[in-house]
């Protein structure tokens, strides 16, 4: 398979797919269920889980109650989410909420983030405080423990793993960075943990992120109207533009794993700068040319 190389500046395409007017306030956290080729989003702040077939283009959703922020695949009819402040489950052949875990946040203002299976079917899950380094981040095990995994955040976000699960990468949005971790992928441990990817001079934060075969980091930029691609050495070897401000998460989905969706936001923006950026909140599609994801795993509880 064909890996991005960088020249100087990274690639650059713009040939993106609209796929859902949705005019979401903040979709976040796509995940593509592979065994029935459907995307699953989030849109946090009109409280809804979203179900987009592709094929029909048809968009059906699950209200939740609450802000949802993250979501898992968690077996048949059933999702793994994240709410302000518990994890539960969702039928989706009901719409029914059973929870599992309630979080004893140590600060005030403080609420889940995002979150993403491991392998061995764990959940990780972060926090967003609105204090600097008050969030956290954890790992909800399927035997119902929970554990706090790194501290010291602000905005927990985009995480992932390497294909070799050697390395954890983590998010975190209001510094700027994409931290790099040493992990161990039968005791899930993290430890070692270095900055990958600096956007500070920038002045973008990097937020959701899905992971290539190849190893390679596509991040969506908050403001930066753009999913960049950093390949695991940390220098971003190409780029998505879209015509939205707030690009907010990604996943690869299709036949194939080969199409990568792309959520976005339009909560906290003008109106000039709607104008500018019409379609806030819609949900993308772009058809890559050579890379390929890895599929979601699922909560194995």
């Amino acid at each position: 398979m064909q890996t991005f190389e960088k020249p100087g500046q990274p690639k650059m395409s713009d040939t993106v797919q609209n796929v859902l007017a949705a005019r979401a306030r903040l979709g976040e956290c796509p995940v593509w269920d592979r065994d029935r080729q459907v995307l699953f989003w989030v849109d946090a702040y009109n409280h809804r889980i979203h179900e987009f077939e592709p094929e029909t283009g048809s968009d059906r959703y699950f209200e939740t109650g609450d802000v949802v922020s993250a979501i898992a695949l968690a077996g048949n009819a059933r999702l793994l989410i994240a709410l302000s402040d518990r994890l539960a489950f969702l039928n989706t052949e009901t719409g029914e909420i059973t929870t599992l875990h309630q979080f004893a946040f140590p600060y005030p203002d403080t609420r889940c983030n995002d979150g993403k299976c491991d392998s061995r079917g764990r959940f990780w899950i972060g926090s967003i405080s609105e204090a600097p380094e008050q969030a956290e981040l954890y790992r909800y095990d399927p035997d119902g423990s929970c554990r706090v995994m790194e501290t010291g955040l602000t905005i927990s976000n985009g995480l992932g793993w390497s294909p070799d699960e050697r390395t954890f990468y983590l998010t975190d949005s209001a510094k700027h960075l994409i931290y790099a971790y040493d992990f161990e992928a039968e005791t899930g441990a993290i430890s070692n943990r270095r900055v990958l990817v600096d956007l500070s001079v920038e002045g973008v934060e990097p937020d959701g992120m899905t992971i290539d075969r190849e190893g390679n980091l596509w991040s969506a930029l908050w403001n930066g109207w753009r999913v960049a691609c950093f390949n695991p050495s940390g220098e971003e070897v190409f780029q998505i533009k879209l015509p939205v401000q707030r690009p907010t998460s990604v996943t690869f989905g299709g036949a194939n794993l080969s199409e990568l969706y792309m959520t976005s936001a339009s909560v906290g923006l003008s109106q000039k700068e709607i104008q500018q950026g019409f379609y806030a909140g819609d949900l993308f599609r772009f058809q890559s040319p050579s890379a390929v994801g890895i599929a979601s795993h699922h909560f194995s509880g």
